[in-house]
């Protein structure tokens, strides 16, 4: 069991269409692409679990690992 937590979620479906589109254009789930979202939003918030940030930038080429970098300079 991959430990996620099913919820309900209602919208307008016309935002549920423009999810599809956007989801079908990343090759991706609506609901992958609402989870990518979401995620995306908490780390761009600072409210992104702080196990989850360590594991993120721990996979190659991830943007978070490269901020993080001894060798990334700054602009």
């Amino acid at each position: 069991m991959s430990g996620r937590k099913p919820f309900l979620f209602r919208t307008d479906p016309e935002v549920f269409e423009a999810l599809q589109r956007w989801a079908a254009d990343e090759l991706r789930s609506v609901n992958g692409q609402i989870d990518y979202l979401l995620r995306d939003s908490l780390r761009r918030a600072g409210r992104f679990p702080q196990r989850a940030k360590l594991d993120e930038s721990t996979r190659e080429g991830s943007p978070d690992s490269t901020e993080s970098s001894p060798t990334a300079k700054e602009s």
